[in-house]
């Protein structure tokens, strides 16, 4: 799974990179610990145009009862089936930005965290699938989007069994493309950049806590080797 990760550079920076025609909503502080429900920015497509807005992280799907809960993570094996993201994954797909993202490693002594971002220092573009929930109560319309994962790289699969999927620049148009609604042509695009794209470190146990934004998180620790 993908359970917090890092969006830190300004917003024209995304917008620029991803080609987006339009910025939307509210502009978010630098986040180097994003956690569940925090707001982050997903890459859309609405009437041929390719927008920059907020969501909410962690998906409610528009027939949902409640804004309760949400989920974060899509399994890229059965998103296409699973009914509280299918109808999202065959016309609402996203790509959410992100310059690393956190996994922890199970040792004797604990839990150690992991920073793991792309060998050039480009954002991730990490495969999502929104969905726009309506108060009944208020009218209000919140937007929510989850991250597609997929099977570890076997480098980082000693850190995690999962990961996002990241996709290739050479797919976006297509993923974003809302006239493509077939899951299998869709499931098709799901392929994870090459490993060799990705490079990861050990971080300090700061980033445990939701509260601790800033950015040392993401520093490797202290060569501690004799």
């Amino acid at each position: 799974m993908c359970g917090r990760y890092v969006i830190a550079q300004d917003v024209d920076a995304y917008a620029r990179f991803f080609g987006v025609d339009e910025i939307r909503n509210e502009v978010l502080e630098a986040n180097y610990n994003v956690a569940p429900t925090d707001p982050v920015y997903a890459v859309v497509e609405h009437e041929n145009r390719r927008l920059l807005g907020t969501f909410r992280w962690g998906l409610i799907p528009f027939w949902s009862k409640s804004v309760t809960g949400g989920q974060i993570n899509a399994r890229s094996e059965t998103v296409a089936e699973k009914a509280l993201f299918r109808d999202s994954f065959a016309r609402r797909r996203c790509i959410i930005p992100a310059d690393g993202f956190f996994e922890w490693q199970q040792l004797e002594r604990g839990k150690l965290p992991h920073y793991i971002s792309l060998r050039d220092g480009s954002p991730m573009a990490f495969a999502g699938v929104w969905s726009a929930w309506r108060d009944p109560e208020t009218g209000d319309r919140i937007r929510s989007c989850a991250i597609i994962t997929t099977n570890a790289h076997p480098s980082l699969a000693p850190i995690h069994g999962r990961m996002p999927v990241m996709l290739d620049p050479a797919v976006w148009n297509d993923w974003l493309d809302r006239a493509l609604t077939d899951p299998g042509e869709a499931h098709a695009l799901l392929r994870p950049v090459p490993e060799t794209a990705i490079i990861e470190h050990p971080v300090s146990t700061l980033v445990n806590n939701v509260r601790n934004n800033l950015p040392e998180c993401v520093d490797p620790l202290p060569d501690r080797s004799p």
